[in-house]
């Protein structure tokens, strides 16, 4: 399974826990952060527990999910204003914008 990861890829202790303590109860426990797609990868379930972690991410972890198949790739940007005192832009807005614009015209 594939989840996108936060702006800036700032994660809070709170939500790496409720990833990890819902893929150890519903997965095999086995993640890769930020593999060749640039999401957080849960590796190893079954078909019978996707619904599950469905429900718990959108519900419990308040993940939003959302696919575009071989459409668009998961969009990732550098820390900008937040980390590095020469970004001229606010680099988590624009990627959020562009999600948003380019996810709702495929769906």
């Amino acid at each position: 399974m594939r989840v996108n990861q936060p702006a800036g890829k700032y994660y809070s202790t709170d939500y790496l826990r409720k990833l990890c303590d819902l893929w150890d109860f519903r997965g095999s426990g086995i993640t890769n952060m930020h593999g060749s797609t640039g999401d957080i990868i849960l590796l190893g379930t079954t078909t019978k527990q996707l619904e599950e972690i469905f429900w718990t991410l959108t519900h419990d972890v308040d993940q939003d999910l959302g696919g575009s198949g071989s459409n668009l790739r998961t969009p990732s940007d550098c820390l900008g204003q937040s980390r590095c005192e020469y970004a001229c832009y606010d680099t988590s807005s624009l990627v959020y914008f562009l999600t948003n614009e380019y996810q709702d015209e495929l769906h």
